[in-house]
């Protein structure tokens, strides 16, 4: 696990500015304490500070090189089937028993087809010096981050947006397009971010830098996948069952690999929960340290159920307090020290959870992908009560919505209220344009006027031909997983120097989950029906019976409450109006009807919250003074040399240094 970054020419002329190199590791520093190196030639730089998991001795440190120094590799992430890899070229002079180096000799038999061999997580540089090309990969989901900016005639990159802004050069110009995504969807789809001139290496591509321009290779279509999946017959039910329980069996065993302590983020729900107990079965009761957010609002807290599962498994249980005190904490670190707005309120606990869990493991397992792999989300069921109504008169339909909208917020996390209120805004609508009013954040109008909504019909487009019971699961496969959930989850455990790994999203296992029929994913009323199955060999009934709960905040209270005074000022026309990216009438309207209880605006009050926090530290020039200074909300300016200290432990390499 590393941090990597660097730059090339592309022209004849040598790189610029090689002084901004150390401060970018130093910006780095968290994603990889251990070691700090970097390989120079006139037109290229590649770095890579790193976290030592697999081989921990110096001799695996990064950036590795060929033996003849021509190919040189930075790798942040894990390979899985690193071993199999190691058999096929084993004449290769390996220096260390890193699971890392294998990319160098399949690269250099393979070529850009290596990525289609590696079953893992990572972000990956490749500088082949007989070619003259830098190559920067993505894995199939995009677990591991890494964003480039184009300055002139070079290519610079890094896996953290915060050390591309060092760049003198690099205008900090707003994407409106993105910020559109982002209050509609809670997120910008890739390859855009919330800066104009930084993109995103695309997830299951490679881009292809040379003097030749910038080319992206495609190795990795997921809706091909979906498209072209067979039917199956009920009759082949029980075998898809077994051959699922194999594969996730295989999966976490896969990912348990490293030469240090594993833990399990768990929850009271089905998916950690399982990855926990077949963790724990593989490697013994109480090898394996699990971590549970605990909450002091009682519809948030799952702590008793992770606790069941915990003493049944024989994981070692650390309960991590969630408080409002220890959240509003996590809240000012993560808002002052990522450079990108994440509306998703989970990174707080999942940032607390890490931090405990640092004290104790270097890896942690996580769940994420089996909702969308397999069906677990109650939009699906939405869909298909949907399309069964259609046929009910449209009067009657709209006596229900009036109905439904007069019924009072709730004060649970995701209660009967919250649910029919999304249900009935939505159920008229096609399937693509209802998926979207479901699964976001309903904040789509707080975009300002002029911002360009055209985005939305290219992003349904890819996935609109595959159905109501396909299309929702790619799509969210496609966005929320891919743009949300995994950028959650790996700034907030990569703040703390800890390595997240997933393993539903496993290679095998995705391109089984993707050629299951939907029905044996959504079973009448039973979602993720054939995990489900699968479980029952492991999970008590009982337990794959719970209502899915998720993580989160209690968001809609705290703007209504503890954060009203300073929600308020930064919602406030003035500060909106200052850069033109919300609709101030539309927010002031939402945050009325949000304090009126007349409807739970949270989830889009949130999205501009955190898009005006990150307006206030990394677009001081468009942002107004922070509100927040009075209640120390986020930090004051001091946080530069909390972020970029020094990198003296910066090693530098040339082409000589190969090995």
């Amino acid at each position: 696990m590393c941090g990597i970054f660097g730059a090339v020419s592309l022209t004849d002329r040598p790189l610029s500015h090689e002084r901004l190199l150390p401060q970018m590791a130093a910006a780095l520093h968290h994603r990889g304490p251990d070691s700090s190196r970097l390989f120079r030639t006139h037109r290229c730089a590649v770095g890579a500070n790193r976290l030592r998991i697999v081989d921990r001795t110096a001799s695996a440190d990064q950036p590795f090189s060929t033996p003849d120094g021509r190919i040189w590799l930075a790798c942040n992430g894990e390979i899985y089937n690193s071993s199999d890899l190691r058999d096929r070229y084993r004449g290769y002079p390996f220096r260390s028993r890193s699971d890392i180096e294998v990319v160098l000799p399949a690269y250099a038999a393979l070529g850009l087809d290596v990525f289609r061999e590696l079953d893992g997580m990572f972000a990956i540089a490749l500088w082949n010096e007989a070619t003259e090309t830098l190559v920067l990969a993505r894995d199939r989901a995009g677990e591991k981050p890494l964003f480039y900016a184009r300055i002139d005639d070079e290519l610079w990159f890094a896996q953290e947006m915060q050390a591309l802004l060092l760049h003198p050069k690099l205008a900090r110009d707003v994407d409106h397009v993105a910020i559109s995504q982002y209050l509609t969807l809670g997120f910008p789809l890739e390859p855009r971010t919330a800066f104009k001139n930084i993109r995103r290496v695309e997830a299951g591509t490679a881009l292809v830098a040379s003097t030749s321009g910038l080319c992206v290779h495609r190795y990795w279509n997921p809706v091909a996948l979906v498209r072209h999946s067979p039917s199956v017959r009920p009759d082949e039910a029980p075998q898809r069952v077994e051959e699922l329980r194999k594969l996730i069996e295989g999966a976490v065993q896969r990912q348990l690999t490293a030469d240090t302590d594993v833990g399990v983020f768990m929850s009271g729900g089905l998916d950690s929960c399982l990855i926990a107990t077949i963790a724990a079965r593989a490697a013994g009761r109480d090898r394996i340290a699990s971590f549970t957010a605990r909450f002091d609002a009682e519809s948030y807290d799952e702590g008793a159920h992770a606790a069941a599962c915990s003493a049944r498994v024989g994981t070692r249980h650390l309960s991590v307090p969630c408080g409002n005190e220890h959240l509003l904490r996590a809240l000012r670190n993560v808002s002052s020290r990522l450079a990108e707005p994440i509306a998703d309120p989970a990174i707080l606990p999942t940032y607390l959870l890490a931090e405990t869990a640092r004290q104790h493991v270097r890896v942690v397992l996580a769940g994420e992908g089996a909702d969308e792999l397999f069906g677990g989300y109650p939009t699906y069921l939405g869909h298909n009560l949907a399309e069964r109504i259609a046929v009910v008169p449209r009067s009657v339909r709209r006596g229900v919505t009036r109905l439904v909208n007069a019924l009072p917020v709730s004060p649970r996390k995701v209660g009967l209220e919250f649910l029919l209120k999304r249900f009935v805004r939505g159920m008229d609508l096609p399937w693509p344009e209802r998926h979207v009013n479901w699964f976001g954040t309903g904040g789509g109008a707080l975009a300002c006027p002029g911002a360009m909504t055209g985005w939305i019909g290219q992003f349904l487009d890819g996935c609109r031909e595959l159905g109501s019971q396909r299309g929702p699961m790619a799509l969210d496969y496609l966005s929320y997983l891919r743009d949300g959930l995994l950028v959650k989850i790996d700034r907030a455990t990569m703040l703390h120097s800890i390595e997240a790994r997933a393993p539903y999203l496993d290679t095998a296992l995705t391109e089984f989950a993707f050629g299951v029929p939907p029905e044996l994913k959504v079973h009448g009323a039973t979602t993720k029906w054939i995990l489900k199955q699968a479980a029952a060999t492991w999970i008590p009934r009982a337990q794959l019976a719970r209502r899915k709960r998720g993580l989160s905040v209690p968001m809609a209270g705290w703007i209504n409450n503890e954060l009203a005074g300073p929600v308020g000022q930064l919602l406030s026309p003035g500060r909106l109006n200052r850069h033109g990216l919300m609709d101030s009438a539309v927010a002031q309207q939402m945050l009325g009807e949000h304090r009126a209880r007349k409807f739970d605006h949270s989830r889009a009050l949130w999205a501009a919250i955190m898009l005006q926090l990150w307006l206030e530290r990394w677009q001081p020039s468009l942002a107004a003074d922070s509100p927040f200074g009075v209640v120390e909300f986020v930090p004051g300016r001091r946080v530069c040399a909390e972020i970029w200290p020094h990198a003296s432990n910066t090693a530098t390499l040339d082409a000589t240094q190969a090995q």
